[in-house]
């Protein structure tokens, strides 16, 4: 296949799959955290302490993370297009019920469940486009599809508080139509994933057998020449000091993602924004991210380089949100600061990923990457919680912003310490042993 056609099949497979996946993304990250925007409502009508919505904002993460290594082992088993189906179409039906709930005890219970119901969704894609990207191009693929994360929060802004102002309708409250609104996009389209995606190249009617062939042809010739290409077991892999490590790196960001993203609205109305002004001020950081993001992934895959964007990336998410909190009566430097700190937390994102999915293949990815994010996602439980728990303490939320800050310092602290071999260093796949993964961390170039 020449150079012509070997590009038309690249452009073919992202038309296909990118801009779908994504809006299943999309869907997905409005159904967690929407409960930001229904927050003040809700402790109007079920008592919702901050504590208690720090709690079950997190507790989310911990049914996420108990679930989620089995998820993606059960999607490397049955294949993706119906295991991520079965995702949306099981957290559609529990965020519907959110609509329901009669008191705190009642929200945490739901929220874990939908942490259940949502686990292996973002490792089961982004082990799902193992099968269909080549390396050298994974940053700026999973940057686009990753923008979903800013867009889904500055659209799911102005969306939430229109869908609230509906308040008293038919007697029902504002934030009960939220989660019964915005869970229909998720319902439709887990139904529609069942037809649209199909789990391998080889099956990809939408492409002419000789692109089928050299697709397959080639990401077979890339695995066989993996760290973990040879029949490395999925426990060797998972206890990898290595994969840990990455594992704590991912922790610090979502910490530091989490704690704000789902405290965001509060914390506006908190430093003197009315409800609309509010809104519109949640949608500007993540719009500025979603550039961000894009950017720096393309000059990641550009630079063939990927810690160094890691770290820089993070030490500007901290830079970001420890400067919101150094500005608690001022509403203009609040906007600017958390717009520096969203897009350096969330420009992290799509880079870590590159350097795990290059190390691993089969049933040994599949796995490792659901327990970095299962144990990366425990900072979405910890990061809600500590400002929930901060802000009960303290009557303030700027002690909790520096910690969560701190999180994205971790992850630029420990990506550094870490470093990775030159071949996840590249995002190209070298001839190397499967004992790789065992070798002392090199230092980055």
């Amino acid at each position: 296949m020449g150079p012509d056609l070997q590009k038309l099949t690249r452009a073919r497979v992202l038309r296909r799959l990118i801009p779908f996946l994504g809006l299943l993304y999309f869907a997905a990250f409005i159904d967690r955290v929407n409960v930001g925007f229904a927050a003040q409502q809700m402790h109007r009508d079920i008592g919702l302490s901050a504590y208690a919505y720090g709690l079950g904002s997190g507790i989310f993460f911990l049914g996420y993370c108990l679930f989620e290594v089995p998820s993606n082992l059960l999607l490397h088993k049955v294949g993706g297009r119906r295991w991520i189906a079965r995702i949306m179409l099981t957290w559609a039906v529990i965020g519907a019920a959110t609509a329901f709930v009669r008191g705190p005890v009642g929200f945490c219970i739901l929220r874990f469940l939908l942490g259940v119901a949502e686990a292996g969704f973002f490792p089961g894609v982004i082990y799902y486009l193992t099968y269909w990207i080549a390396p050298a191009d994974r940053a700026r693929v999973v940057g686009i599809f990753m923008t979903a994360v800013p867009i889904s929060t500055a659209l799911g802004a102005p969306l939430s508080a229109a869908i609230l102002r509906l308040d008293g309708t038919w007697g029902v409250a504002g934030w009960r139509w939220l989660f019964l609104i915005e869970t229909l996009p998720s319902l439709v389209l887990g139904c529609i994933a069942l037809r649209y995606l199909v789990d391998t190249p080889a099956q990809a009617t939408w492409l002419t057998s000789e692109q089928r062939n050299w697709l397959t042809r080639s990401l077979q010739e890339r695995s066989a020449s993996t760290a973990c290409a040879r029949q490395s077991s999925v426990l060797r892999c998972l206890a990898n000091p290595r994969i840990l490590a990455l594992s704590l790196c991912y922790f610090g960001v979502e910490s530091a993602l989490y704690g704000v993203i789902l405290w965001i609205p509060q914390i506006f109305a908190n430093r003197g924004m009315g409800p609309a002004a509010a809104a519109v001020a949640v949608a500007i950081p993540y719009a500025v991210a979603a550039v961000a993001m894009v950017w720096w992934c393309r000059r990641s895959d550009l630079a063939k380089e990927r810690v160094w964007h890691v770290a820089i990336a993070a030490l500007v998410g901290f830079l970001g949100l420890a400067g919101s909190a150094a500005v608690p009566d001022s509403p203009l430097l609040s906007v600017l600061a958390v717009s520096i700190g969203a897009a350096g937390t969330l420009a992290v994102l799509p880079v870590f990923w590159t350097i795990p999915v290059s190390l691993l293949r089969g049933a040994a990815a599949a796995g490792a990457i659901a327990l970095i994010n299962a144990i990366g996602n425990l900072g979405g439980f910890a990061g809600p919680f500590v400002i929930g728990w901060v802000r009960d303490s303290t009557g303030s939320f700027t002690w909790g912003l520096v910690v969560v800050a701190s999180g994205a310092l971790l992850t630029g602290i420990m990506i550094l310490a870490i470093g990775h071999g030159p071949e996840a260093q590249h995002a190209e796949l070298t001839s190397v042993s499967s004992q790789t993964l065992n070798k002392p961390a090199e230092p980055s170039a």
